[in-house]
Parts: C-alpha cells; sequence; structure tokens
C-alpha cells in the first residue's frame, strides 16, 4: 500500500509534477514560438529564444516545485546536460527508426518524445536534481 511518505508515492507525485510542468512549458513555448514568427522574427530565431526561455522554465519549476529541492549547486549544469543528452537521444532516435529504417517519421517522433520524457524525468530525479529535499 503506498503511504503519503513512502519512496513510491513520493515518485509518482514527482512524476505528475513533472509531466505538469512539461506540458504547461511545452504548450507556452509553442505559444510564444508561434507568436514570434507571427512577429516575423523567423522560425529558426523565434524556435531558439523559446527554447531557452523553456529550458530556464522547467529548471526553476522542476527544481522549486517537482523536486523541492533546496540546494542547487551544479544541479543547472547538470540540468543542461541533461537537456544536450536528451536532444541527442531524440535525434538519433529519427535518425536510426526513420531515415535509416523508413518508419513515418511522425510516428517515431511521438514515440520519441515519450521516450525522452521518461529519461527527463529520471534523470531530474536521479542526476539533476539528487541531493536533500524541502
Amino acid at each position: 500500500m503506498l503511504t503519503l511518505r513512502s519512496p513510491s508515492a513520493t515518485t509518482l507525485a514527482q512524476f505528475i509534477r513533472y509531466g505538469i510542468v512539461g506540458v504547461t512549458s511545452n504548450g507556452l513555448v509553442y505559444l510564444g514560438y508561434l507568436l514570434l514568427v507571427y512577429a516575423d522574427v523567423g522560425k529558426k530565431l523565434s524556435m531558439t529564444l523559446m527554447y531557452l526561455i523553456g529550458v530556464v522554465f522547467g529548471f526553476i519549476a522542476n527544481h522549486q516545485w517537482t523536486f523541492m529541492q533546496v540546494k542547487q549547486r551544479g544541479a543547472m549544469l547538470r540540468y543542461v546536460q541533461m537537456h544536450i543528452i536528451g536532444y541527442l537521444l531524440n535525434f538519433l532516435l529519427l535518425l536510426i527508426f526513420s531515415d535509416l529504417l523508413g518508419y513515418p517519421h511522425q510516428a517515431v517522433q511521438a514515440v520519441a518524445i515519450l521516450v525522452v520524457a521518461l529519461y527527463g524525468f529520471l534523470a531530474c530525479k536521479y542526476f539533476v536534481f539528487r541531493g536533500d529535499s524541502k
């Protein structure tokens, strides 16, 4: 049975909060991207600006709410490392399954989003925000 203080309940609560942060962050980043493109900023510059904003928002929300960390020594660097690895993982999944094996890129990307999100949660929990919690 899961109690409110059991490690399983804590992990489940963190996973739910991580999902809420991810959906909120990605939704806002996408809307910002559309607004910037509409304002004729350019697709690549808009994507870059909004990606950076999303990373900062995600770090702050996950640090303070999802994993409730007291200390952040080195957490931002580990968060950036996590994002680099997540990007490379996503890139490789598309390269291998779509480009080399011929699966439809839409399906591969849909699965890749789920794989990278799960990787991101585990990396945040055990690598990025390891240590003392509130």
